[in-house]
């Protein structure tokens, strides 16, 4: 299947390298510079306070009409950016002086956030649907990616410019496709409590596992962008050294270590020593090339989620990143995203086709791979559905992207269109294949459900 995915887009790249791409225009306006420190801070201060309220009014709004919370969120960045306000409106709002501030607060609720949903992932359910989860991943890799390298035969010659080797940007048309939102999808089990069950756990794992697929492909393409293809490799390589690390010796230090803390309260010490480790972790990934937040899953998935230490943190940090740290993301991308750059019919039209082939791509490749390896029908097209999740890693894709000015604003904003619909679309139909699905307004904070969803 790699093979044949490889050929496939030999034949893709080397029909596109006759296409001619309109001329290059003038270059995005740079953040504005000359901001004292304390300016600075007021305005990130502004922009968290204005996406926090914002998006829990939105999270009420949807959760009205069965949608979880975590899309009111998503969605308030880009009510409070320049596409529905206004430039000068939502300049008040949200400084371009606060976007790199704003970038680094995003990152790190991230990465916390992730670190808290591995808290919570039971491995022992997914040791007998290990082969699966690989064949499943990769599926919901391969296709949509290549769905993506066959439309940008012609999106390039109307939306790209002279500039980009068209390689560079099928690669990146691709990925796009390509990504799912693994945190937003734990939001989403989170919010239908789903995340305790057989069916979330192997969505996370497959979500997981294709992400990193996904991380160490973007490398490649960054590389290729770059002329550096070489890095691709090394990030493959590099990934996997650190997955063996961190499961043949980490994870028996940290279980021998964190089995000595069972008490009511975790002493300073042993918070300190989490953290570190998590800093630590962290910062392997990101060395690698495949982010941060990967690291912070894994450290979080090889403690023993029956601890006092997965307890501890998972209760005591969630509210602070999912109110307070993650509005950020949401906020910076909000800032970048111009939706009246899509204004024509063909726009729009090639914006519906991009949703359909993302949704055919993921949805689809993962029904035929989760069937094929014995799944029932209902369970596979509900692991699809949640699998055609994007949001949050599909924003940090398209903003790669946008950054190398592989792909344009217009581009951008419609990748940006085709996460949030796809994210959305996923409750409704979670909701239909799966009965036992609680709607998103029922969710209490603080609340477990144990149930566990077996194929029919």
């Amino acid at each position: 299947m790699v093979v044949a995915a490889c050929l496939v887009f030999f034949l893709i790249s080397a029909h596109g390298a006759k296409l001619v791409a309109p001329p290059a225009g003038p270059g995005d306006v740079g953040i504005v510079a000359g901001r004292s420190p304390r300016e600075i801070l007021l305005h990130v201060l502004i922009a968290l306070a204005a996406v926090i309220v914002t998006g829990a009014v939105l999270a009420r709004l949807f959760a009205f009409i069965g949608q979880p919370p975590v899309i009111g969120e998503v969605v308030a960045g880009i009510v409070l950016g320049p596409s529905l306000i206004g430039p000068e409106l939502s300049a008040l709002i949200l400084p371009p002086t606060a976007a790199p501030t704003l970038g680094v607060i995003a990152q790190l609720g991230v990465v916390l956030y992730m670190f808290i949903i591995g808290l919570e992932l039971h491995a022992d359910k997914l040791k007998e649907r290990a082969p699966a989860l690989v064949a499943i991943s990769q599926t919901s890799i391969i296709l949509p990616f290549m769905l993506g390298a066959l439309l940008a035969l012609y999106v390039y010659p109307r939306y790209s410019n002279a500039s980009v080797p068209f390689t560079s940007f099928a690669l990146f048309m691709g990925i796009s496709m390509a990504i799912t939102a693994f945190p937003v999808l734990a939001r989403i089990l989170s919010d239908t409590r789903l995340v305790r069950t057989e069916l979330g756990a192997i969505a996370l794992s497959c979500a997981a596992t294709g992400d990193v697929t996904a991380w160490c492909l973007l490398a490649f393409v960054v590389g290729v962008a770059k002329a550096e293809i070489g890095d691709g490799l090394m990030v493959a390589a590099g990934t996997l050294a650190y997955i063996a690390v961190m499961l043949i010796l980490v994870k028996p230090v940290m279980v021998r270590v964190i089995n000595r803390w069972q008490m009511d309260r975790l002493p300073r010490g042993a918070v300190a020593f989490v953290f570190v480790a998590l800093i630590l972790s962290a910062i392997a990934t990101e060395s690698i090339g495949i982010h941060a937040i990967f690291g912070a899953f894994v450290l979080g998935a090889v403690i023993p989620a029956n601890s006092t230490v997965a307890r501890t943190f998972a209760r005591e940090l969630e509210p602070l990143v999912t109110v307070m740290l993650l509005p950020g993301f949401f906020a910076y991308t909000g800032m970048r995203t111009r939706m009246d750059l899509v204004g024509g019919w063909n726009e729009w039209l090639l914006c519906g086709a991009i949703i359909l082939l993302a949704t055919v791509g993921k949805l689809g490749g993962t029904l035929i791979a989760a069937r094929v390896s014995g799944m029932g029908w209902r369970q596979s097209a509900a692991l699809g559905t949640l699998m055609n999740t994007r949001g949050l890693m599909e924003l940090i894709v398209l903003n790669i992207g946008l950054e190398l000015h592989v792909i344009s604003q217009t581009i951008f904003s419609m990748m940006i269109v085709m996460a949030v619909l796809t994210t959305m679309a996923t409750a409704p139909l979670l909701r239909l294949l799966v009965p036992e699905t609680r709607p998103p307004a029922s969710n209490a904070p603080g609340a477990t459900d144990s149930t566990t969803v077996s194929p029919p």
